[in-house]
């Protein structure tokens, strides 16, 4: 099943956590950015990084935080895999990925192991697993 697939079937009652993941994994997804930076909110001290399935689904986001209709958005093409390995353990403090924010077919990749790398997990003890020696979340890095 593709992303959106395993997404809906997660929303019907019918998850298969696996398969979520390693669709995600396997799917580029559109990660805003703003001033070279990727776009992210904070929640409960977790930082939540916002990434699209397509270019609908970050409109829609974007209407819904008050842009005009036909403002172009700056983002990058980012495979679900770099986003997980290498993205998220190099921003500082606990960090997941928003998927769709604000849509009805959401999903959330929380910085737990199974995840994200044991250094990046927030389920992982201290020492348990090394760590990422430098921490940034600029964009032109990552693109």
């Amino acid at each position: 099943m593709s992303l959106t697939d395993e997404i809906a079937a997660v929303h019907a009652g019918q998850p298969d956590p696996g398969a979520l993941v390693g669709e995600f994994r396997r799917t580029h997804v559109l990660l805003p950015t703003v001033d070279d930076t990727f776009l992210s909110g904070e929640l409960d001290g977790i930082r939540w990084l916002y990434a699209f399935t397509d270019e609908d689904a970050l409109s829609r986001f974007a209407l819904s935080r008050g842009s005009e209709p036909g403002t172009e958005w700056r983002y990058v093409s980012v495979s679900g895999a770099r986003v997980l390995d290498v993205l998220i353990p190099a921003i500082e403090g606990p960090a997941g990925v928003a998927l769709d924010a604000g849509s009805e077919q959401g999903a959330l990749f929380p910085p737990v192991s199974g995840i994200v790398p044991d250094s990046a997990a927030v389920d992982v003890p201290a020492g348990d697993a090394s760590e990422t020696a430098s921490r940034t979340g600029k964009a032109q890095e990552w693109a």
